[in-house]
């Protein structure tokens, strides 16, 4: 008699071509083979190793990328239509999401209390609370600063000061990494101070003007000019941290003058 073949122990197979060549490795051609690994594929993978070659493939499939994933001789194609396949999400570039803003605020937050830590044994401190801030300000102005140009188009779209006069939208990621700085130090309050309630004042504005009055929906370019972070309470956030930061610096520095003068 003959063994049955048991379907739960047979090897699933899968063959891919991906293009590997001396100047550049696919990294969806990678990521792909993880995947199907993962998944527990047995993967015939085969290189594509010239741009003629990987061109020719291209032209005899009718398909116009690489990765190509062929499981049980059928084409499943590149790795997101591999995720597909495989019951995966597929993540849409287009899509509106928190999660830059959430991660960054978490990151600074991690960091304010690293710093809290080396200085005064403990992460649990007020200068903490007030590093969280300033470190937010900062991090979201480098964000800004990457492509000014991009912050600057996306800006326009609701920032009322902005809207009236097009060049502080080129200047509010320079004040806002000004003011994050000075705050850090603990330095030079005269100036941050009033910096970031100005720009704090009038992006918490601009931002309830646009979302709660006039209901629209956009990205905000809290994060850059290129995200896809959608213009909300959370943006808003970043705004009333600027302003309460500059509100609680500004009584600490009035609490202190009283002192000298007593």
């Amino acid at each position: 008699m003959l063994d049955r073949v048991n379907p739960s122990t047979t090897a699933k197979k899968a063959v891919l071509y991906r293009m590997v060549t001396a100047e550049h490795t696919c990294p969806y051609g990678l990521k792909a083979k993880d995947l199907l690994k993962r998944s527990g594929y047995e993967v015939d993978d085969r290189h594509l190793t010239t741009r003629v070659e990987t061109d020719a493939f291209k032209e005899e499939q009718g398909v116009k990328t690489t990765p190509q994933v062929f499981i049980d001789g059928a084409r499943v194609g590149g790795y997101d239509d591999l995720r597909r396949y495989l019951g995966k999400p597929v993540a849409d570039p287009k899509a509106t999401t928190y999660r830059p803003v959430i991660v960054l605020f978490a990151m600074t937050a991690l960091m304010a209390m690293g710093v809290s830590y080396a200085v005064f044994s403990t992460p649990f401190t007020v200068r903490a609370l007030e590093w969280f801030i300033a470190f937010s300000m900062v991090v979201l102005a480098m964000l800004k600063l990457q492509n000014v140009e991009a912050f600057a188009t996306m800006f326009l779209n609701y920032d009322l000061l902005a809207k009236r006069w097009v060049p502080y939208s080129y200047i509010y990621p320079y004040a806002e990494g000004l003011a994050g700085v000075l705050m850090v130090a603990g330095v030079a309050n005269w100036l941050s101070v009033p910096v970031a309630l100005f720009i704090g004042g009038i992006g918490a504005a601009s931002v309830f003007k646009a979302v709660y009055i006039d209901k629209r929906e956009l990205k905000c370019a809290c994060v850059g000019g290129s995200s896809n972070v959608p213009l909300g309470f959370i943006s808003l956030t970043e705004n009333l941290m600027m302003i309460a930061m500059a509100l609680w610096m500004a009584l600490a520095s009035s609490g202190l003058m009283l002192g000298h003068q007593m």
